[in-house]
């Protein structure tokens, strides 16, 4: 079985936010960069569900992990 790879609009719609480019771009421009020492999936912004879902992905380095070590790129940034 090969391995999906998922852009940066699906992980947004995944995680119920909004696909747009411009509003992704704006996301992640409000919020970097992360607090030293504070991972992705434990970012103040998340919802309960977001999280869990963001570390259960790299965990299991799933179909999830390539995109979601991008945006934590681009939120550290």
């Amino acid at each position: 079985m090969e391995a999906q790879t998922h852009s940066m609009a699906n992980l947004f719609a995944q995680l119920g936010l909004s696909t747009e480019p411009a509003d992704i771009d704006k996301f992640i421009t409000e919020r970097r960069p992360l607090s030293k020492g504070t991972t992705i999936c434990n970012a103040p912004f998340w919802t309960e569900v977001q999280s869990r879902f963001l570390k259960e992905e790299i965990i299991w380095d799933a179909d999830w992990a390539g995109v979601i070590d991008e945006l934590n790129a681009r939120l550290s940034k």
